[in-house]
This record gives C-alpha cells, structure tokens and sequence, in this order.
C-alpha cells in the first residue's frame, strides 16, 4: 500500500471509532509502528483532517471530511433526496431501515431511520455490510457485472454466525434469486435473531450505487411480512433511482409476495 493509502486508511480507522484514541491504540488499530502512526496524524492534523485534543492529547475527526462531504452532497445530493423515502418507509414498515452507499469498493450504511418499537434492531451509521451476510451486500451484488461477482466470491468468505451462507455455489443461486424478483432477503446472516430485505439503489444504466433496507427481529417477521418488506424496499429504491437520477431508468418487474405465514 502506498503512503497516501497509509494514511488515508488510517482517517478510514479513526472515523470507525465511537471516541477519541490515543496514538498507541491507533498505531496498533492501524499496524503501524508509532513513529509512522505520529507522521501520518500530524499531516493529517495540517489540513484538518484530524484534531488533537490538547487536554488529552487523543484524536478525532477533523473538520476537512466534514466540508467536503458537504460539498459532495450539494452537487450529488443522494442521501437529501433519499431521506423523505427512508423516513416513510420506516413508518410504513415500523421497523428499522437503512440506506448503504457504496465507494471505495465497499458498501456502507450512511443513514438510519429506527424503528419505534421498544424491540428493535440497531444499525450504526458508517458500518460495513459484507456482501455475503447483509441483504443490503446481496442486493448490491446481484446487479453487479458477472465480473464483480466473480471477484467477489473468490475473496475469503466470514462467517458471522451459525446461519451466515459462506458456499459460494449457494451465494450464487441466492444472487439469482435476488436478481429475479428485484430484493434480497437474509436469515440471521450477519446478527443472529434479525431478519433483513434490501434492494438496490441503480442508475440509469442499471448499475448500483446503493442499497434500501429493512431489519427486523426475526421473532416477528414471518414469511409473507419480509416478502413485503422486500417489495416495499424495491419500491423505494426505485424512487430514489428516479428522483435522483430523473425518468430514464429501467423499467422492471418486482415479483409479488407470496401469502404464507
């Protein structure tokens, strides 16, 4: 990895944080030696990207990231025009949803709407959806190139749990099957107990760029509720596709849910 790549996926760890850190922990967080770790957050710290407190003499954040996602997203105002659709999905459905976005070859969450039930399931903005365990990954991957799949499937596969799919044969047949009917849908792939339904965000071109979904517990989602779920999810992601993007999107078919509790 180049030194740019260094640093920046030091920025990458310290954004993951949920506090302030100390150069030993992000120097270990990072396997970097300290000196490296120290140049890197000095330059870092130059143009703002990072800031010390001079207290505790730990690191955050700095306000660089902050104006530039600002200005990304005053010329590319996806996650303004999605919010007014994961906001009514989330009553509609009276669960969690959440919105991913993919860049820098992975597929993170950057907004969430929490259900308001007292039994919920929580989504942290800026978490990772592995491609294999999160029906926000499936529903992504399945309307990639054939390519992208293939190079996907051929990295190491986790396991996150007793229910997580790691046979890439079966990770196939669940892409088709996602393709086919215009939603993913994953068992406990990622947490066990949670249930989730997603589909993707795509441009005009059919190509995705994100990804709309629902998360549940499992103990009250039956088979016809997450079908609807999943039907829901298409419907929005296809609005934002519109509105974002304007008419010229693909027309498709979302497969009807079956009624089967």
């Amino acid at each position: 990895m180049s030194t740019i790549g260094k640093a920046l996926a030091l920025l990458d760890t310290l954004s993951r944080l949920d506090k302030e850190a100390g150069l030993t922990d992000i120097a270990r967080l990072c396997a970097l030696d300290k000196a490296t770790a120290r140049r890197f957050l000095v330059e870092l710290e130059k143009h703002s990207f990072v800031e010390q407190d001079q207290d505790t003499r730990r690191y955050r954040i700095g306000s660089a990231p902050v104006r530039l996602a600002r200005i990304r997203e005053a010329r590319f105002p996806f996650l303004r025009i999605a919010i007014p659709f994961i906001k009514a999905l989330a009553e509609a459905s009276t669960e969690t949803v959440h919105l991913s976005e993919f860049s820098g070859g992975q597929l993170s969450t950057i907004h969430v709407e929490d259900s308001a039930r007292a039994h919920r399931i929580i989504v942290d903005v800026g978490s990772l959806l592995p491609f294999h365990a999160t029906a926000s990954g499936l529903a992504f991957l399945a309307f990639c190139p054939q390519a992208e799949i293939d190079a996907a499937l051929k990295k190491p596969i986790e396991k996150f749990t007793d229910h997580t799919v790691t046979d890439p044969q079966l990770l196939r047949k669940m892409l088709a099957e996602t393709a086919a009917r215009g939603f993913s849908i994953i068992d406990q792939g990622l947490e066990a107990g949670v249930i989730s339904t997603a589909a993707p965000v795509r441009t005009p071109a059919g190509r995705p760029i994100g990804c709309v979904a629902i998360a549940a517990p499992l103990s009250r989602t039956n088979t016809a509720a997450i079908h609807e779920f999943g039907a829901q999810t298409a419907a929005a992601a296809n609005a934002i596709s519109e509105k974002y993007y304007g008419s010229e999107r693909p027309t498709e078919t979302i497969a009807k849910p079956k009624r089967t509790d």
